[in-house]
Formats: C-alpha cells, sequence, structure tokens
C-alpha cells in the first residue's frame, strides 16, 4: 500500500493545490463524449471529476488521501454538483464498476506499480467506452519544465502501449504535447503525454 501521509499535507498546505478548472487536454479530450458513467482514478481535489459531474456524467472519483477528498466534497458542494467519492489506494485491491469513460490523469507512482495499474484501468472500461490517461512524460525531466523530478514515475508512450496489450483496447491517440506554463522568465512548455483508447462495442 502507498503511504497518503505526504499527499495529506500537501492537500492540506494549500487552498486548493491544482487549479479548480479541468485539465485543459482532458477537457478538449472529452468535451464531445456522450454522458455516461465515469471513474476518475487517483482524482485529488476532483477538478475533473466535478467538471464530468456539471456536464452530466455519473462520476465516481477515486482517491487515497482523505484530505483531498475533503476538499474535494466542498468545492462541488460549491459547485452544485453531485459524485461519488470513494477513498482507496490503487496500489491495494479495489473493486469498481465498469465505466463508459475511465480517466488516469497524472497518477504518480513507479513504474512497476503503473505497469499493474494500468492494464487494471483498462479491463474496466465498459464496451463502447474510452481510457483516457494523461501523465508526465520522461522527456520533460530533461527537456521540458516542472513535474515529478523522479524518472521512476514519468512515463513513455510506448511504456503505456505496452501495458494495454491484450486488454481489448484500441489506442486511437498516443502522443506527446507541449503543455504552456507561465514562468518569471515568460511561457515555458512541459512535456505531457496522451493516450486514449476505446473498447469496441
Amino acid at each position: 500500500m502507498t503511504d497518503a501521509a505526504a499527499w495529506d499535507e500537501r492537500y492540506r498546505s494549500s487552498q486548493l493545490v491544482w487549479s479548480a478548472g479541468p485539465n485543459a487536454t482532458v477537457e478538449a479530450a472529452c468535451a464531445q463524449l456522450p454522458p455516461g458513467r465515469a471513474l476518475d482514478l487517483a482524482a485529488g481535489e476532483g477538478r475533473n471529476a466535478i467538471w464530468l459531474a456539471a456536464r452530466g456524467w455519473e462520476v465516481e472519483a477515486v482517491e487515497f488521501s482523505s484530505v483531498a477528498i475533503d476538499k474535494g466534497r466542498e468545492l462541488a458542494e460549491h459547485r452544485g454538483v453531485e459524485l461519488t467519492w470513494t477513498h482507496a489506494d490503487l496500489t491495494g485491491p479495489v473493486t469498481l464498476a465498469p465505466a463508459d469513460l475511465v480517466l488516469l490523469a497524472y497518477l504518480q507512482l513507479p513504474r512497476e506499480s503503473l505497469a499493474s495499474i494500468h492494464p487494471w484501468a483498462a479491463r474496466l472500461v465498459a464496451p463502447g467506452g474510452t481510457l483516457l490517461l494523461v501523465g508526465h512524460a520522461r522527456r520533460n525531466l530533461d527537456e521540458g519544465i516542472g513535474g515529478p523530478q523522479d524518472p521512476q514515475v514519468l512515463l513513455t508512450v510506448d511504456q503505456v502501449r505496452r501495458d494495454l496489450d491484450g486488454t481489448g483496447l484500441v489506442v486511437t491517440r498516443a502522443e506527446e504535447i507541449l503543455r504552456p506554463v507561465e514562468t518569471e522568465d515568460g511561457v515555458r512548455h512541459a512535456i505531457d503525454l496522451v493516450v486514449q483508447a476505446h473498447r469496441p462495442r
């Protein structure tokens, strides 16, 4: 199991660790999807989950930091949206119902954990559903800005593709993208990766 204490402290130390609005890549990728059931895995304070719920999705947000969940509940109440919060560690046994959208955004765990979590998450995608994974690219460490500095929690597109082999999903998008970041020296770019896949009906 993963120790959530450090993340609890990080979420406790500021009003919002992440922005109140959805991640721009998540927003662009999901805006045209018809609402259904969504799983936001490692949801943090719920910025993506709350946005999806406001768009008519039935959302279950899964997060291992109880502090983040408390803050997410407050934010959802303030926004007037309802969703389900599940306190769980993705590195341990978790039972979840299949969903039309399974979202993994910036899950920071060692490679050996992600190699198990990615195919597990893929198998939660219902027929006709979508898996969307957004993360910090391994190349960001040397060529980008910000993000975790531990190469063990950074990914390559090829790694994610291999993780999804044998899950029955069809990969429709797998690429690195540039994400603008405001700095004191002007706009610089972080390097993210995006993998989107769907399960045939």
